[in-house]
């Protein structure tokens, strides 16, 4: 498993909040609140700030009623739904996010395709999964704090996405608090929550609590998305370089 590179180490964190991110952000806003955008949609930017776009396909994972669909809609800062519904199939958000890498200054703009299927879905036809799969590049593994056993069930998660076919993934875990403040207490303590950090070496970040149209809401996760898929396309590069140069130097 390759390391995880420590939160700012690539890209530079809460740029948001940088007065030369303003004119970036601005294009995935309208009056303040989220843009939202379409399979064909993008943000337009004028021609002297023209920012490349890389496209990931983001796959979230969880048991029935941990949140995925909520969560597609908060990073997308799109409305949430008042009532539970099981995801019936497949459902997919678009999520601009812009990024400023640390190293080169260089600005761009991540595509995140987020793709919802629902448990019940899933178990029921057979095609759904390996659709998911396909060209996948990283996996939201959800749970609940106030659910023990969609905490308990993330091994289980996990461990289909560990397949050599399906490649290599960004694997992050996301804590929900769905009705968290609520409860005097919650299922799942912060000391599993440690413990499962350290064992699969995962990051565990959180969402939950109101709503809000405040980029800093959903930036330390999808920050840390965009870094780690960074990250992951630097060192296949890295790998198809190494593997280009010793086919070079045998063919001499």
């Amino acid at each position: 498993m390759a390391p995880v590179p420590s939160p700012g180490s690539i890209i530079v964190a809460d740029w948001h909040r940088c007065k030369d991110s303003k004119e970036y952000f601005s294009k995935i806003l309208h009056r303040k609140r989220r843009k939202n955008f379409g399979l064909l949609e993008s943000p337009v930017m004028p021609p002297h700030l023209a920012v490349d776009t890389v496209h990931y396909k983001i796959f979230i994972s969880g048991k029935s009623g941990v949140g995925k669909t909520s969560l597609a809609a908060r990073l997308a800062g799109q409305n949430i739904p008042n009532m539970h519904y099981d995801t019936t199939g497949i459902e997919t958000t678009v999520v601009y996010w812009p990024v400023k890498l640390r190293e080169s200054g260089r600005v761009l703009f991540f595509r995140l395709q987020l793709w919802d299927c629902g448990e019940n879905a899933l178990r029921r036809f057979d095609h759904l999964l390996p659709a998911c799969k396909e060209q996948v590049d990283a996996v939201l593994f959800l749970f609940s704090f106030t659910d023990r056993t969609s905490f308990d069930d993330l091994s289980n998660q996990i461990a289909k996405w560990t397949e050599p076919a399906v490649g290599r993934v960004v694997k992050l875990v996301v804590g929900t608090k769905l009705r968290f403040d609520l409860f005097m207490h919650h299922d799942v303590a912060e000391r599993d929550v440690k413990d499962f950090q350290e064992r699969e070496r995962l990051p565990v970040l959180r969402m939950g609590g109101e709503v809000s149209d405040r980029l800093g809401d959903v930036a330390p996760l999808l920050n840390c998305l965009a870094e780690q898929l960074w990250h992951q396309d630097c060192l296949a590069a890295a790998l198809a370089s190494h593997h280009s140069q010793q086919e070079a130097v045998t063919l001499v």
